[in-house]
């Protein structure tokens, strides 16, 4: 009979989550172990950002985050922050750089980031084993997992292992399994920051624009954001469409305003003037992509001179180029989805140490958590504030 491994803390997942965890919990002497099904730990770190990984973002609030509470996120947030995680990744000497809204990435590779982790990891004497599944997790005195590479106990058990999004890169519906087999409740669980899918006659123009971007503003249920959408074969994606669909409900419109920075209706009545016998689609392209202009005329017929437009077609066209109004079918799913919207019910979890409240010495954290965040490095931020609380206590 194999000999039972005992750990002060075992953490299931070795993301950004569980590996902050891990290193605080080093830090305190606790023994930790981190366990993780994939081949190697981080995974999701080393693809994020383009590769280039958006570790956190400068204006992360707790009033960016969606939860079933909102005020759950203010304790972690407040004790950890951007600037307690940029500390770290200088005194690592990794070069990074800030893009637009406050993203913060690596100049160099995502690799970086993973390496400061696993380092800490190392230099707190956290053990990890991957290529290890957790079959039958059981709780006595503390808690028994029985895996494909033996059986350990410990006396804290801190689950990170994420949400659904991305299943190609072995993400799964774990987290939440764990906490309905402890009695603790789980929300509705849907895909977010994920491309948005048409039907018909609006999925053929999508895919005919496939590749044409435009600076717009998206909005939707009271809800804008002001960046990028993208065309896509089956839809619209970029920055702007991300955002929104963690936002969007079936069977809901979103609404494009494609000339957020322009006065649409004096722009139009400037160039009826100008240039009066001006082709729509050609006067269009001087402020849109030109394929886009031209799509569009097509689209709503409005391929002719300006000036043969009546004062109800100007008012029209402007309101179409404003607020476009637009009915999704559905996402693209999980596996497009960058997060995972919902998780473990945060009234199961104390909002100080991620531990459950029903059961002692069981600790949620990161995307399992009904915590998340809006695209550029908040997600990141949550794994890091989550799991540096937890790793003061578990």
């Amino acid at each position: 009979m194999s000999q039972v491994r005992s750990y002060d803390a075992i953490i299931i997942g070795g993301g950004a989550a569980g590996l902050m965890c891990a290193i605080e919990a080093g830090r305190r002497d606790r023994s930790v172990l981190i366990i993780d099904h994939a081949n190697k730990v981080g995974n999701k770190i080393l693809i994020s950002g383009g590769g280039h990984c958006n570790f956190t973002n400068w204006g992360a609030e707790p009033a960016d985050y969606q939860s079933g509470n909102p005020q759950f996120c203010i304790s972690a947030l407040s004790r950890y922050t951007p600037k307690d995680f940029l500390t770290k990744v200088e005194s690592h000497n990794i070069p990074y750089h800030e893009k637009t809204l406050g993203q913060l990435f690596c100049d160099g590779s995502s690799t970086e980031i993973l390496n400061m982790l696993t380092t800490e990891a190392m230099d707190a004497a956290v053990t990890t084993i991957v290529n290890c599944t957790v079959n039958e997790i059981s709780r006595k005195y503390g808690f028994m997992l029985k895996t494909n590479k033996g059986d350990y106990t410990c006396e804290s058990l801190i689950i990170a292992t994420g949400g659904p999004s991305i299943p190609q890169m072995g993400a799964t519906r774990y987290a939440y399994e764990v906490a309905k087999n402890f009695g603790m409740k789980v929300t509705d669980i849907n895909p977010g920051l994920v491309p948005l899918r048409f039907r018909g006659e609006h999925e053929v123009f999508c895919r005919n624009l496939s590749g044409v971007s435009i600076p717009s503003s998206v909005s939707c249920r009271g809800i804008t954001f002001k960046e990028n959408i993208l065309f896509t074969h089956r839809g619209m994606s970029g920055p702007a469409i991300l955002q929104i669909s963690s936002y969007w409900k079936q069977g809901q419109p979103i609404n494009i305003n494609l000339l957020p920075d322009i006065d649409v209706d004096n722009f139009l009545l400037s160039e009826l003037s100008r240039r009066p016998k001006g082709e729509v689609p050609t006067i269009l392209s001087s402020v849109l992509p030109r394929n886009f202009a031209r799509a569009f005329c097509n689209r709503y017929q409005i391929n002719k001179p300006i000036n043969q437009l009546s004062s109800k077609d100007l008012l029209s066209l402007s309101n179409k180029l404003t607020n476009w109004e637009l009915s999704p079918s559905s996402t693209q799913g999980y596996r497009m989805a960058e997060v995972s919207l919902g998780g473990v019910d945060t009234g199961e979890l104390s909002s100080r140490t991620m531990e459950s409240t029903t059961v002692n010495s069981l600790y949620f954290i990161g995307e399992a958590v009904d915590v998340t965040g809006p695209l550029g490095g908040y997600n990141f931020q949550w794994a890091w504030a989550s799991g540096y609380c937890a790793g003061q206590f578990v």
